[in-house]
């Protein structure tokens, strides 16, 4: 078992979700069951694996839990871009948020 806390990529993906609920909290109201819950799953998603990997016995384990997070990367890629798109996220909002990924 490995201590989520000390993954560097865990604290990353700890800090955009933050990042991601702050930025969300400004979404137009009609986007709270759309595209705000989409993006705020995503990002948590991808700690939450990283972290459930690391409570299960063995590095296959982990590797399948990693794969999942990147799976969720990739979503939230698309969700910022989407965001972006749309006109609910400023071009540079969605720059830092992709850097961070």
């Amino acid at each position: 078992m490995k201590d989520f806390h000390a993954l560097k990529v865990w604290r990353k993906a700890h800090q955009l979700t933050l990042a991601v609920y702050r930025i969300t909290a400004t979404f137009p109201r009609t986007e709270q069951y759309g595209l705000t819950s989409q993006l705020r799953r995503a990002c948590s998603s991808v700690a939450a694996n990283l972290a459930e990997g690391c409570g299960r016995d063995g590095d296959a384990e982990f590797a399948r839990f990693c794969s999942i997070a990147m799976g969720s990367a990739s979503e939230l890629e698309y969700h910022l871009l989407q965001a972006k798109d749309l006109k609910l996220l400023h071009p540079r909002t969605t720059k830092d948020c992709l850097s961070e990924r």
